[in-house]
């Protein structure tokens, strides 16, 4: 009967490493999805701001333009 019981005990055993193990892959694919969200949220700020930024540096552009323009009008 002892031989049943330690087989059993080591079945569980086994049982409970698989668990473990399985739980350690799960948490760490749960983390990389976590890093990959955040990625995407990044990139999708990024993609909305862009006309701003291209705006801006159109509009920085054409007023550096014109004040260089009129200063070779003005001397």
């Amino acid at each position: 009967m002892s031989d049943a019981t330690a087989e059993h005990g080591l079945d569980i055993r086994e049982q409970i490493v698989r668990i473990d193990r399985a739980l350690a892959e799960s948490r760490k694919f749960q983390a990389e999805q976590s890093k990959l969200i955040a990625e995407a949220a990044k990139y999708d700020r990024e993609r909305k701001l862009a006309p701003f930024v291209l705006a801006i540096s159109l509009s920085a552009g054409v007023s550096a333009a014109l004040v260089s323009l009129l200063g070779r009008l003005i001397h």
